[in-house]
Formats: C-alpha cells, sequence, structure tokens
C-alpha cells in the first residue's frame, strides 16, 4: 500500500472539494492501492477558541463583504461542478479548528479518521454547525463508532492540543504553505483540489509500478 498523506483543515472549502474529487477516484478504482492519513495544519492558528463571528471574520480577512463575495465565487462553482452542496448561509461562525484537529488525530487511532473528517466536512458546509464546539463534535465522534464520552473527557483536557501545534509547525517547516495538500509516499507533493482525472493517473502509475 502507499500512504497518501493529506494536509487539511475541516474549515477549509478547498478541503471540502479535494475530498469528494479524491473519493471519486477511490470508489472508481475500488483495489487502489492507497492508505489514508490525515494530517493536521491550521488555517486559523490565532484563532480564539470561541471562534468569532463568520461575517466579521470574512470581512476582515477578504477587505469587506464584495472581497469575501469575489474570494468565494470560484469556491462555489467547482463545489457545483463536483455536485458538492455548500450552504455556505447557514455558516454563523468561524470555529477555531484546533479541537476538530485532535478528535482527527484520535479518529486515526479508532481506525475512523476518513469518516471523521467526512462527518464534519457534512457538519459545517452542509448543516452549517459550529464544529469548534465540543458537543458538536461529540456527536461526530459518536456517530462515527466512536466514545462520545471518552472524546468529550479528552476535549476538556489538554491532550494532544500541543502536538497538533506541533504538527502545525512541522507542516509549515516542510515547506505546506496551503491546503489540501496531498504527500503521495512521504515524497511527492500535490497542493490543491485536483480533478479526478489526475488522480486516476496517479493511481493507474502506482499500480504499474508495483
Amino acid at each position: 500500500m502507499t500512504t497518501l498523506d493529506i494536509f487539511s483543515d475541516p474549515i477549509c472549502p478547498w478541503c471540502y472539494i479535494g475530498k469528494a474529487l479524491l473519493d471519486r477516484a477511490l470508489l472508481e478504482v475500488p483495489d487502489h492501492p492507497f492508505t489514508l492519513r490525515w494530517r493536521p495544519f491550521l488555517l486559523n492558528p490565532a484563532m480564539p477558541a470561541e471562534g468569532m463571528d463568520r461575517t466579521a471574520y470574512l470581512e476582515g480577512k477578504f477587505g469587506g463583504r464584495a472581497g469575501a463575495l469575489e474570494a468565494y465565487r470560484p469556491v462555489l462553482e467547482m463545489a457545483e461542478a463536483a455536485g458538492l452542496e455548500i450552504d455556505l448561509a447557514a455558516i454563523s461562525r468561524t470555529p477555531s479548528s484546533l479541537d476538530a484537529q485532535r478528535l482527527i488525530h484520535w479518529a486515526d487511532i479508532e481506525g475512523v479518521q476518513t469518516a471523521v473528517v467526512s462527518s464534519l466536512f457534512r457538519a459545517y458546509f452542509r448543516e452549517g454547525r459550529d464544529i469548534g464546539d465540543r458537543e458538536v463534535l461529540g456527536d461526530v465522534a459518536d456517530g462515527c463508532g466512536m466514545d462520545a464520552a471518552l472524546v468529550q473527557r479528552l476535549l476538556a483536557s489538554d491532550a494532544d492540543r500541543r502536538e497538533i501545534v506541533e504538527m502545525d509547525a512541522a507542516a509549515r517547516g516542510m515547506g505546506v504553505t496551503a491546503v489540501p495538500t496531498f504527500v503521495v509516499a512521504g515524497q511527492h507533493a500535490v497542493p490543491g483540489a485536483q480533478p479526478t482525472e489526475l488522480w486516476l493517473r496517479v493511481i493507474a502509475e502506482l499500480r504499474a509500478a508495483g
């Protein structure tokens, strides 16, 4: 098997789109050689733990409503082309993703990491839920077969908080500057939301070489 490391943030719309395009290739070739491993990258490392109002965040980041609308136009166009539902109007807060990244980290231990990532994307982009809220994260964990009570206890502690921050710093140190970034077999970096056709070619090349 070939490890595919995916540096991602669950509040990143391009990560949501990139996963969907990859998923199509994996469904088309069910005996693909990839083992997926989701790695943390914090889009907003200085975000307060409670997050912030979505409108204030977008206007601060993009210089006003017009700038925010312009920045998200290609996101919505690509999502529509990929057949993905994104309900930006339902999102009232931009959360800190640190706790969500901790949950993704623990989900790897439980063998349900991709399921948790999928649920986080759905909760945030389709349902407008605050994935910085620990009750929401507990619901996501429970829905993926994790022990929600244990997850809540861990979230209430500092468990793996420093580790996530250190992994984020390590990703930046190795040259990851934006997400999603895919790293094939620990060697070949593929930045951005790539088309399904690219992944089909990569899979074919790996199978031919194997």
